[in-house]
């Protein structure tokens, strides 16, 4: 693996590229989210229908496989790129599930990390965990973390920031796998807990860095300060993966703090509640006076698009907007087919993977936080607007 930042604006936010064999991925990046390695709704033939090589980073929990095939028949058939067919993709293992892990809040847990799995919950050991790593052979794995709320107590931070070190040197001297591993960060709500924990990380030889315990409920306001003392304790090198920032305005905090790939549930959530991405991704678009909710997505269930025979948005370049209405996936939405949230799903790929794209040309032509500014403001606006015709 490789990594050089290539161009910064404003201090910190920085545009990159990440080189992985053949892949050239440039940063900021999303990494896609899926079950057992493949997105939950959209079909592998659809695919090559999503813009390239940027929808060719996939997010991965090892957790999920923990039920049906073994880890030896997956190792035997040649590791998770041959058994999904997706060999010229990057496949990154996070041992996070934000679609169902709860925090854990036991102070006990001292011999592994504790996540909820098909099988219950369950207690992963480091070795158990490199098992996993070594017969799934990703391109890029991060240690196991225990990650704690921000409402957890300083001595639990300290816990979680000392028995996730203790994992990662673990992870570092039982790995078999050539995949890149990054480090993983902790630290909750606590800045100096944050930085101590980054700081010791980049000690250790590792190719990047996973920030984690994120989207635990901090507030956007002390994220800030959490963000930056992790960011400013790395190496400049060496890229950053973070987890638990979905929302546009949260994405567009993590890449000002210097975050250079973002694991996000975000699309999925999106999806299964029937909501399709609406918001400008260009810096000189101006809103959508058709927007929707709150400016960034509209309901297709709602009644208002029950004849819509429009796209979702006009003269997006998407195989779901070339080919289907509104009024369709309303009522396919409405008779509860599947075939809706494959539809949307691949929409909201579609769009948000365009938002990443003008976040890298903002930071190529040093415009990040006017680009920043514009989209937060518009969002205000719209939201403003809204308040006023209630």
């Amino acid at each position: 693996m490789k990594f050089a930042v290539k161009a910064l604006s404003n201090g910190r936010a920085r545009g990159g590229v990440l080189q992985l064999g053949t892949q050239s991925i440039e940063t900021p990046a999303l990494l896609l989210t899926t079950r057992k390695g493949l997105p939950v709704y959209i079909p592998p033939d659809h695919l090559p229908s999503l813009p390239n090589p940027h929808s060719k980073l996939f997010h991965f929990s090892p957790l999920h496989f923990l039920e049906g095939i073994s880890l030896k028949a997956i190792s035997n058939i040649g590791g998770l790129h041959q058994l999904l067919g997706l060999r010229d993709h990057i496949l990154v293992a996070v041992p996070r599930d934000s679609i169902r892990s709860i925090p854990d809040h036991d102070s006990t847990n001292r011999i592994g990390a504790s996540f909820e799995t098909p099988c219950g919950r369950m207690l992963i050991k480091p070795a158990e965990y490199m098992e996993m790593i070594s017969s799934m052979r990703p391109n890029l794995w991060a240690s196991l973390a225990d990650e704690v709320p921000a409402w957890a107590s300083e001595k639990r931070n300290k816990a979680s920031v000392e028995r996730t070190l203790k994992w990662l040197d673990e992870c570092i001297t039982s790995s078999s796998t050539d995949g890149a591993v990054f480090g993983s960060v902790v630290g909750g709500s606590r800045v100096e807990e944050r930085r101590s924990c980054a700081q010791e990380v980049a000690k250790r030889n590792v190719e990047g860095f996973w920030i984690g315990g994120f989207g635990l409920g901090e507030s956007m306001e002390e994220r800030n300060s959490l963000l930056s003392a992790v960011t400013d304790s790395l190496p400049e090198e060496k890229p950053r993966l973070i987890s638990g920032l979905g929302l546009p305005e949260e994405v567009l905090q993590g890449v000002a703090a210097g975050v250079d790939l973002f694991d996000s549930t975000y699309i999925y959530h999106l999806t299964l509640g029937g909501f399709a991405l609406t918001f400008p991704t260009q810096i000189t678009n101006q809103p959508n006076s058709n927007s929707g909710n709150d400016g960034t997505k509209i309901n297709l269930k709602a009644t208002m698009y029950r004849k819509d025979i429009s796209p979702i948005v006009d003269n997006c370049e998407c195989y779901t907007c070339h080919n289907h209405t509104k009024a369709y996936i309303n009522h396919l939405l409405n008779v509860h087919e599947m075939l809706a949230h494959i539809l949307l799903e691949i929409h909201n790929t579609h769009h948000f993977l365009g938002f990443f794209r003008s976040i890298r040309e903002a930071i190529q032509e040093g415009k990040f936080e006017q680009f920043r500014q514009k989209f937060i403001g518009s969002r205000r606006e719209h939201l403003f607007s809204a308040a006023l015709s209630a």
